[in-house]
């Protein structure tokens, strides 16, 4: 399983693609945004999922998401803006 963080442009943002995680059976927590990340509202979400292909679907919330590997960030999605 990789790990991904997701960044929002609302707190309301955040806890909805949370839910959709765990109700598309990945594991999912609310957290800060680590400080190399910028972000509108400063909580992001950190989920686990096989791929890409496996997450929620993306909202008009979502600022971007990035993968975790070994300490640090590659940006997979960013929002149009």
């Amino acid at each position: 399983m990789n790990e991904y963080i997701a960044t929002f442009y609302s707190h309301f943002g955040a806890v909805c693609f949370k839910k959709a995680c765990v109700s598309c059976g990945l594991p999912a927590v609310i957290m800060p945004v680590p400080r190399s990340l910028s972000s509108s509202c400063g909580t992001c979400v950190k989920f686990q999922a096989p791929g890409e292909q496996d997450f929620p679907e993306k909202n008009e919330e979502i600022e971007q998401i990035v993968r975790t590997e070994g300490g640090r960030f590659v940006q997979i999605y960013e929002a149009e803006e």
